[in-house]
């Protein structure tokens, strides 16, 4: 079984491991086949979650933490980090606390270890389909979401608070206002996405960033091959005697950021665990630095074909 390294969150007192697994699938799985998969990456090594009620993973997570306990995988709950996220349509400042118990009931947990602000909008009504009527989008209240965030950790709900996809704009308005700042950003960075601005400036406010879809999120509607079929990837990894993969995730890893892999193969599972006993040379680096970046499409894939990023925060 793999050993993570942790990382510590800054002044929140906590550590993390450095990578975690992801639970949002597409496409969809049924919970049988999500409980699986957790229980085998439990077995392997893994011991961050990540999950949100957007995704539908909490339940079979919550199943899953429960079998992993009775089968002796893990001996307490308190071995896990688990993360999971404010729906947008809860944004409100008297809907936050409310829609982390919910949270709590579909994991069978009484906290979790970091809670996060899924996006930095406001939907006025639930929807479970993409892309999101116009209409439907709203400028999230930063000041009352985030009071209702901070309750969550006062009242013990919560070990950790944080954001998901915000922008050095967006941080910096949340930094003015917030008593307890966010310990964690996570967004979209990879070798073709490298958050270059956002990861100097999060680094320079203590704010940790975790990576999500390192690898371009290759077979979902919003991603693409560009990654895990780059020549340049590949030339290195070759060289290395590593999977294009796994160059991916260690770049991402030594830009002093974690991440969040996805992947129900067994194999790929501990693949994806086995970058940290060798590094990426300055050569290589510098390489990998000059690939030509992609433009986050997570956003557009959401909200469909409409000005509403640019309205909600020009750097987006």
């Amino acid at each position: 079984m793999a050993t993570i390294p942790l990382v510590s969150l800054g002044c929140s007192g906590l550590s993390m491991p450095v990578i975690g697994m992801g639970t949002s699938v597409y496409p969809p799985a049924d919970p049988e086949t999500i409980i699986s998969a957790i229980l085998e990456a439990i077995k392997a090594g893994y011991r961050h979650f990540d999950t949100a009620f957007a995704y539908g993973s909490e339940k079979p997570l919550g199943q899953a933490i429960a079998e992993a306990l009775r089968l002796g995988l893990i001996k307490s709950r308190d071995e896990l980090f688990i993360t999971t996220k404010l729906f947008t349509a809860f944004a409100d400042r008297d809907q936050v606390v409310p829609a982390m118990k919910m949270s709590l009931q579909n994991l069978q947990l009484e906290y979790v270890d970091m809670y996060l602000i899924h996006w930095p909008l406001k939907l006025s009504q639930l929807v479970r389909q993409t892309p999101v009527p116009r209409e439907y989008v709203q400028p999230l209240d930063i000041k009352g979401v985030w009071e209702g965030m901070e309750e969550c950790q006062n009242l013990g709900l919560t070990k950790g608070i944080g954001v998901s996809n915000f922008s050095c704009n967006k941080l910096e308005e949340l930094l003015s206002i917030a008593k307890i700042p966010p310990a964690v950003n996570q967004v979209e960075m990879s070798p073709l996405w490298n958050q270059k601005k956002l990861l100097e400036y999060c680094k320079a406010k203590g704010i940790h960033i975790t990576a999500y879809s390192p690898l371009g999120a290759n077979g979902t509607k919003w991603g693409d091959n560009r990654i895990v079929e780059c020549d340049v990837l590949q030339e290195i990894a070759t060289a290395r005697g590593k999977t294009t993969a796994q160059v991916s995730l260690r770049w991402v890893y030594q830009q002093g950021v974690s991440l969040v892999t996805k992947s129900f193969n067994k194999e790929r599972m501990r693949q994806n665990l086995e970058i940290f006993d060798w590094s990426l040379s300055e050569e290589e680096l510098k390489k990998i630095s000059e690939l030509p970046q992609r433009k986050c499409v997570l956003f557009a894939s959401i909200l469909g074909p409409h000005d509403i990023v640019l309205e909600l925060d020009s750097e987006l």
